[in-house]
C-alpha cells in the first residue's frame, strides 16, 4: 500500500503541472508572442519579396519569390549606407556606455550617499521627467551651434551623456544592495573609487544590463535629434539615412524595407547578448520590490 501511495505521488504532480489554467496561461502567451515578433516578421518578409509583390493584394504572408535583389539594390543606390551604420554603432555604443558609468554613478550617489538636499535634489531631476523633449530642441540646437559642432557626431552624443531615467532605474537597484558590503570594502582599504569599481558595478549587472538594452536600443532608432543637427550624408545615422531613401513622388518599398531590416540586425544582436542580464534585472526587481 505504500508503494502505491508513494507511486501515486508523481502521478499527481503530473496533474497539477497541466492544470488547465497553467495550459491557458501558455496559449495567451504564444498568442502575445506572435502579435508581438509579427511586425519584425513582416519586415523580413518585406525586405526579401521584390518590388513587383511587395504591393500584391492579397499579400504573401510567405514569401514565395524570395530574393535578395532588394538589398542588392539597397548597396548600389546607397553607397553610403555602411557609413550610415558605421556612424549609428557609434553614436549607441558611446552613449550606452556614458549611460553605464554616469548613470551608475548619480545612482549610487543618491542611493549610499548622505548630504544636505540629497532627496530634494533627486526629486528636482526627476521632475525634469516632466518637461517634453521637443521643449528643449531649440536650447540644445542652439548649444550646439555655439560649440561650433554641428554636422558631428559629437552633436548626437553629447546630449546623450546620462538620462533621468537611468538615474532613477540605478538608483533604486543599488538602493537594494546591502550597505554592509560597501562598509567591508572601505575596511580593507579601498577609497570610494574602489567601492564603486569593485562592488557597485560588479552587484549592478542585472540593471546595467537592463540600462545598456533600452540605451542602446533607443540611440539607435534615434532620429529626430539627428535629422536636425546632421546635414551631410557621410555624418547621417541610418535612421536618417534610411528615411532619405524615400523618393519624392515615389516610394520604393523594397528597398527601404531592406535597409530597415539591416538596421534592426544589430539591435536584435545587442538584446541577445544583454538579455540574461535584463530578465535578472526585472526578476530581483519584482522580488525585492
Amino acid at each position: 500500500m505504500a508503494s502505491k501511495s508513494v507511486s501515486s505521488r508523481p502521478q499527481a504532480a503530473r496533474i497539477r503541472l497541466w492544470h488547465p489554467s497553467k495550459g491557458l496561461a501558455w496559449l495567451v502567451l504564444a498568442i502575445t508572442t506572435c502579435i508581438s515578433l509579427w511586425p519584425m516578421y513582416w519586415l523580413f518578409v518585406t525586405a526579401l519579396t521584390p518590388t513587383t509583390f511587395v504591393l500584391k493584394t492579397p499579400p504573401d504572408v510567405v514569401p514565395l519569390h524570395a530574393d535578395f535583389s532588394n538589398f542588392q539594390r539597397l548597396l548600389n543606390q546607397a553607397s553610403d549606407y555602411w557609413i550610415w551604420a558605421r556612424n549609428s554603432i557609434a553614436v549607441a555604443l558611446c552613449v550606452t556606455l556614458f549611460h553605464i558609468f554616469f548613470d551608475t554613478l548619480a545612482g549610487y550617489a543618491f542611493a549610499k550617499k548622505r548630504f544636505p538636499g540629497r532627496n530634494v535634489l533627486f526629486w528636482v531631476v526627476i521632475a525634469t521627467m516632466m518637461v517634453p523633449t521637443y521643449v528643449t530642441l531649440v536650447p540644445m540646437y542652439l548649444v550646439t551651434r555655439n560649440l561650433h559642432l554641428l554636422n558631428t557626431l559629437w552633436a548626437v552624443i553629447l546630449p546623450g551623456f546620462a538620462s533621468v531615467f537611468g538615474i532613477f532605474l540605478m538608483r533604486q537597484y543599488i538602493q537594494t544592495l546591502p550597505s554592509e558590503l560597501m562598509d567591508a570594502a572601505r575596511i580593507d582599504g579601498c577609497g570610494e573609487p574602489g567601492v564603486f569599481w569593485h562592488v557597485i558595478l560588479p552587484l549592478s549587472r542585472p540593471a546595467i544590463g537592463a540600462l545598456a538594452i533600452f540605451t542602446f536600443v533607443r540611440h539607435w532608432n534615434d532620429f529626430l535629434w539627428p535629422l536636425i543637427v546632421l546635414n551631410d550624408s557621410s555624418a547621417y545615422t541610418l535612421p536618417v539615412g534610411v528615411a532619405g531613401l524615400q523618393g519624392e513622388f515615389s516610394t520604393d518599398y523594397g528597398i527601404i524595407f531592406a535597409g530597415a531590416a539591416l538596421a534592426a540586425l544589430p539591435m536584435i544582436i545587442f538584446f541577445l547578448i544583454f538579455q540574461r542580464y535584463f530578465l535578472e534585472g526585472v526578476r530581483m526587481g519584482a522580488l525585492k520590490g
